[in-house]
């Protein structure tokens, strides 16, 4: 099945304009989903849309209002809102070109789109734009209108694909300095910071693979269902007997003596086995 469009329109830096299409790059297909139920019969929870006037309504029956005073409200319908929206809006505009630096992770919001040509019109300013991007080591700032909303995006290449992830805007990300008060200064000595220098030098994974990672939640959560399933108990997982560390000096030798026999790589491995691991002890119900 082909992905759905999320969104159609032109990505526009001054007086180029480039026919694009939006497909999510979030993928929930993995996500367990879990239904509410009643604690004493385990029937379904249902939740019901009720006017106090006409009763149980269906969704068809259902609009949009605001209400302006106290129980006196005006219909919104999203057809009237698009007809204020300038042919602009359909467009993700560019302002300008900064640095990846300049951007910091905190105002990732968490929502990023793959953003393709549309059509044999865009495929060259496309391969440009990209190409331009890349030998520049910048990305674009802008702003476009999805899911209803006006947002502030950050477009970026990704070999030869533009994608487009969703900023926060300034007031809505709680500055660092708010935090600082709680660090405290420390006085560092310079074996300290040569053994810990050592320890991040030999757990650096030279060849980082994402595949190597998984939702250990919903990997854990399907292990849960399947064992209620097939009616069996679960017993809790041991813990891992921890090492008796006396101090830091002593962590960061143990520590280090440990990345430097294993490698980086075979650090990264084992940790994600033993995450990856299934722990749960199962033991068939009595009776």
């Amino acid at each position: 099945m082909a992905p759905r469009t999320s969104w159609k329109g032109f990505l526009r830096l001054s007086l180029i304009s480039v026919p694009v299409k939006a497909f999510t790059a979030n993928n929930t297909t993995e996500e367990i989903r879990l239904n509410q139920l009643h604690k004493d019969c385990h029937q379904r929870v249902r939740y019901k849309k009720v006017c106090p006037e006409h009763g149980e309504l269906k969704n068809t029956e259902i609009v949009s209002g605001y209400e302006y005073v106290k129980d006196q409200y005006v219909v919104i319908d999203p057809q009237e809102l698009m007809k204020l929206r300038p042919e602009s809006d359909k467009a993700v505009r560019i302002d300008g070109f900064v640095k990846p630096e300049q951007i910091s992770d905190l105002y990732l919001a968490g929502r990023t789109y793959y953003l393709l040509p549309d059509g044999p019109a865009g495929d060259k300013p496309y391969a440009l734009l990209v190409k331009g991007m890349r030998d520049a080591d910048v990305v674009a700032v802008a702003q476009v209108v999805i899911s209803g909303r006006e947002q502030l995006v950050q477009v970026h290449p990704e070999d030869d694909m533009l994608v487009m992830s969703i900023l926060n805007v300034f007031k809505k990300v709680k500055a660092p300095d708010e935090f600082t008060a709680d660090l405290k200064p420390q006085e560092m000595s310079k074996e300290e910071l040569k053994l810990t220098n050592t320890l991040i030098d030999a757990s650096t994974i030279d060849e980082f693979d994402f595949r190597n990672y998984t939702d250990g939640y919903v990997e854990k959560l399907g292990e849960l269902i399947k064992l209620k399933v097939d009616g069996k108990e679960i017993v809790e997982a041991p813990s891992p007997e921890q090492p008796k560390i006396l101090n830091l000096m002593d962590a960061l030798k143990k520590s280090v003596a440990e990345a430097q026999a294993g490698g980086g790589k075979k650090m990264a491995a084992s940790a994600k086995a033993t995450d990856g691991s299934k722990q749960a002890v199962q033991k068939k119900k009595s009776g």
